[in-house]
């Protein structure tokens, strides 16, 4: 059996990038990790670590977002407009695909990390899931065999407006949305609402029922597409407060109402996992938007 070609994956994130160089999580060969500052800065960082490395096949990029995705238009493989300072505008796919001669992949850090989790995470040999990152933002990748979900652009779920719970009026955090699922259940909606980070708070602080009821509700949503088989929740939130995730099951569970009957969902607990790749979920994944890349410029 031939071996699997190496891969350069970076993950692009708002305040840290990684970029390995590997074949999956058994063989990575290098790593560095640079702070996300201006892009005059991070992205000189990351090409003085890679332009050492030898004889990668493809290159692969997990990206923070907006993100523009579609090849045909004039600004592929840029962040578009993002409230990351400095970043909008900033092409990052062409100009280290001109610089390295390689096939490039690039899509969001989420799609990214849900490729990751189906190849050896928590998804592992699923080619229709949702992973959703919990953390300063909320994110979710959809994949849906073996390739992200894609139309017009890349999908911005964790901006749904989710079904309130009955007597919360708080009017959420996020600029554009106010009270949509990031605007009521990120770590940055936690902390606009409590004065503190989440994990710091005890499992039974009353603003984890607002929590958990939006991302059920968001949950839902994903369900309702008919896309996922699995549900892969990560990110500092969850990781950082593990019993978050079987009241979210139940809150999944008590919104759908038998609706959804089907064996892969009706066995919640397997239906919603943890993710299982933990912090190298957007790097590994990478390496996958590489290999795609590369299947792509071989047809």
């Amino acid at each position: 059996m031939s071996q699997a070609p190496l891969v350069a994956g970076i993950e692009l994130g708002g305040t840290k990038c990684v970029a390995i160089l590997a074949r999956g999580p058994d063989e990575i060969l290098e790593r560095v990790r640079v702070p996300t500052t201006r892009p005059e800065e991070t992205l000189p960082a990351l090409e003085a670590a890679i332009d050492g490395w030898r004889d990668f096949a493809a290159l692969g990029i997990a990206s923070f977002g907006p993100i523009s995705i579609d090849r045909r238009s004039p600004d592929f493989g840029s962040i578009t407009i993002t409230t990351k300072p400095h970043w909008s505008h900033t092409d990052i796919a062409k100009r280290l695909g001109a610089r390295y001669g390689v096939p490039v992949g690039f899509h969001t850090d989420v799609a990214g990390a849900a490729l990751g989790e189906a190849r050896w995470g928590a998804a592992r040999g699923l080619g229709d899931l949702a992973y959703v990152t919990v953390g300063t933002g909320i994110g979710v990748g959809l994949v849906a065999g073996g390739r992200p979900v894609d139309g017009m652009t890349h999908g911005e779920l964790g901006h749904v407006r989710p079904v309130r719970l009955a007597g919360d009026d708080w009017p959420g955090s996020c600029p554009f949305h106010g009270a949509c699922a990031e605007g009521l259940a990120s770590g940055t909606a936690i902390g606009a609402r409590t004065g503190v980070e989440g994990q710091s708070l005890s499992p039974d602080h009353p603003v984890w029922e607002s929590v958990t009821h939006a991302l059920a509700q968001l949950l839902h949503t994903l369900v309702m597409t008919g896309v996922p088989r699995r549900i892969v929740m990560g990110g500092g939130v969850m990781v950082g407060n593990p019993f978050l995730l079987p009241v979210i099951r139940a809150g999944l569970r008590r919104s759908l109402g038998g609706y959804v009957a089907l064996p892969e969902v009706e066995e919640i607990e397997t239906f919603v996992v943890g993710a299982g790749l933990g912090a190298d979920a957007g790097p590994l994944g990478a390496i996958v938007l590489g290999e795609l890349a590369l299947e792509q410029a071989d047809c």
